[in-house]
């Protein structure tokens, strides 16, 4: 054995799970029971193809016939045929036996090819909506379900987990069905054609179900254990891909690695764990098999000594019984994928079960078209129970009017816009637009009336184009182009290889945060919202672009109705209204002038600006 393999070995059988210390709320063992009515639940999806069903199902029951008519021909060969009575062996009737057996196999063949390219597409609809499904719920989640949970756990729902249940549903499930009817239908016939010997041969089922079912909620935790291996893998990935660039630029690549080599190490030993005790049902199976092939042959040589049975039944016995064990293993390993499934189902519904705490009232109607008057009346909110964010805050913005929003880190202006657009809702008190609580109105139409331009602007793979148009997907080119001329973004967009149509990767690495923020001002105009937010949205712009853009943003303001929480002076001097927040509290109010000969927070912190540009 080479030392490096010696190593990994080494490294899986003692790996220590320091990774406990990254433990989602989502990741954690989902203590239930194995319960049908999940599965039921879980099988709901393939009810939109229950008539593509119908013919996969007959061609099943073809296929099931044809397989437990073949061993009576055989007996019907050495006992009518090559052995027959009369002593003299009937090569016609042979022939015959043998003709029609060369035809059941063809048809078997011909279902069996059926049902099996049926199966798989009928399987692959159903995990296309499930993920479907999945993604769309997620969509709809609140901030709050996204604040406790790693974007990785959220990516293994989507991928690993529904991956996990595509063999259940493109052939465990039919396959199944049609397991359990062969079953039957061997029972029956054993049981009819020699009940002594059949009963004999069946007395090792019940001892191998006896065995089997203690391996189950063993098997079934052990994959839920790999399953939050995984999700906590893929959590770490994202992480660690995200923040590169601090990783090394804090040379953390080593202990990164360690870390990650240890969950890896960790994922290792559990899926080794559950896999070891998915192949113990294939020695059950084995051993029960050669226990009941013993007796077989040991009692059936008894019952042809005393003349209660011929040969030839006993070689169709034998047939059957090897005909009855290989679908007892295939159920073994269906209910092996019952298991997997149930793991990853657990971990979906657990998803799709969440309700948004942000939710539409059943009654809630469209935001009509509003002018942009905006009131927050005695707001309290709170990220965490009991320890408020913001504390009776009131506001009332008239339609048109800039409102900035300043004061020192965590004092609440993310916390309002926020709620504004309504990502979280008040724990107290309410918002009204144009005289509308934002709570009785569709999500929607509210949030295609409020635009929103961040610091980090998050740009998607795609074109220049696309990624403007994102603001309204029903906006011509030349609208496009004029919205990037009006926040003068067209020229850096035109010195580009391919204008417009350049390819950007996923958050706009290839550009600058300048310019990235060039365009989210251009998706921002193209969406024309009657509310704009700009949250630090020029932060990252240099004082020349600044300065270009400045007329810009006059004319994306104007009529509009504004937030703005910036610290550069010249973003919000000439707001209407500066609102100054301390603590979650109003603690001044009024505009650039007033504050300043108010000679309080608001002037500090101009003052300290002055102090920071003259160093």
């Amino acid at each position: 054995m080479s030392s490096s393999n010696k190593e990994l070995k080494d490294r899986i059988k003692n790996a220590s799970d320091n990774s406990e210390r990254f433990i989602y709320q989502d990741d954690e063992a989902i203590e239930k029971p194995f319960n049908w009515a999940q599965m039921r639940r879980l099988f709901y999806y393939m009810k939109p193809y229950k008539r593509q069903l119908i013919p996969v199902i007959i061609a099943m029951i073809i296929g099931t016939i044809t397989r437990l008519t073949i061993p009576a021909l055989t007996i019907m060969a050495i006992d009518k045929a090559i052995d027959p009575p009369s002593g003299d062996p009937s090569y016609t009737k042979l022939y015959t036996i043998a003709a029609i057996m060369v035809a059941l196999f063809i048809i078997q063949w011909a279902s069996n090819s059926y049902r099996i390219k049926y199966t798989n597409i009928i399987g692959q609809k159903v995990i296309y909506d499930l993920r479907h499904h999945l993604f769309q719920h997620i969509q709809k989640l609140s901030f709050r379900f996204y604040d406790k949970r790693p974007a990785g756990s959220v990516l293994v729902r989507v991928t690993n987990d529904v991956n996990a249940l595509q063999d259940l549903f493109t052939n465990g499930v039919v396959n199944s069905l049609m397991d359990c009817v062969q079953l039957v239908g061997i029972v029956v016939i054993l049981l009819a054609w020699n009940f002594k010997l059949g009963l004999a041969v069946m007395i090792t089922v019940p001892i191998m179900f006896l065995v089997s079912s203690t391996l189950r909620k063993r098997i079934r935790f052990a994959w839920q254990d790999v399953r939050k291996k995984q999700s906590r893998i893929n959590s770490h990935l994202n992480e660690s891909i995200q923040g590169m660039k601090i990783t090394q630029a804090y040379v953390q690549e080593k202990e990164n690695m360690r870390f990650f080599d240890n969950m890896n190490a960790v994922n290792v030993k559990a899926w080794n764990k559950a896999s070891a005790l998915n192949q113990a049902f294939g020695p059950v199976i084995e051993i029960t098999s050669a226990i009941g092939t013993f007796i077989l042959f040991w009692y059936g040589s008894y019952l042809i000594e005393h003349k209660e049975i011929t040969v030839g039944l006993l070689v169709g016995f034998a047939n059957y019984v090897g005909n009855f064990w290989d679908p007892i293993n295939r159920l073994g390993q269906v209910y092996n994928q019952l298991l997997v499934a149930m793991a990853s189902s657990e971990r979906i519904f657990e998803f799709i079960d969440e309700e948004p705490t942000v939710a539409e009232l059943g009654n809630a109607m469209p935001l009509a078209s509003i002018r942009g008057d905006v009131k927050f009346d005695n707001i309290i909110f709170e990220y965490e129970k009991g320890r408020p964010a913001l504390h009776g805050v009131t506001i009332d913005v008239k339609a048109g009017q800039s409102i900035a929003l300043v004061g020192h880190t965590g004092s609440g202006k993310s916390t309002i816009i926020n709620l504004l657009c309504r990502f979280y809702d008040p724990v107290q008190g309410s918002i009204r637009i144009d005289g509308q609580d934002i709570r009785n109105v569709t999500i929607d139409s509210l949030r295609s009336q409020v635009g929103l331009v961040m610091q980090d602007t998050f740009i998607f793979a795609g074109t220049i184009r696309d990624n403007i148009r994102y603001g309204r997907l029903d906006a011509t080119d030349n609208e496009i182009v004029e919205a990037a001329k009006a926040v003068h973004a067209h020229d850096f967009i035109m010195s580009l290889p391919d204008g417009y149509n350049t390819e950007v990767e996923e958050r706009g690495n290839v550009l600058s945060m300048g310019q990235r923020q060039l365009l989210s001002f251009a998706r921002a105009l193209l969406a024309d919202p009657r509310v704009l937010i700009l949250d630090e949205a020029t932060a990252s712009i240099d004082t020349e672009t600044e300065l270009r853009i400045q007329e810009a943003l006059k004319a994306l303001l104007k009529g509009r109705t504004s937030f703005m929480i910036a610290h550069r002076l010249s973003t919000i001097r000439n707001a209407d209204e500066i609102i100054v927040l301390d603590h979650g509290r109003i603690v001044e109010q009024g505009n650039h002038e007033a504050l300043i000969r108010k000679n309080g927070i608001y002037n500090g912190l101009i003052e300290a600006q002055y102090r920071f540009l003259s160093a």
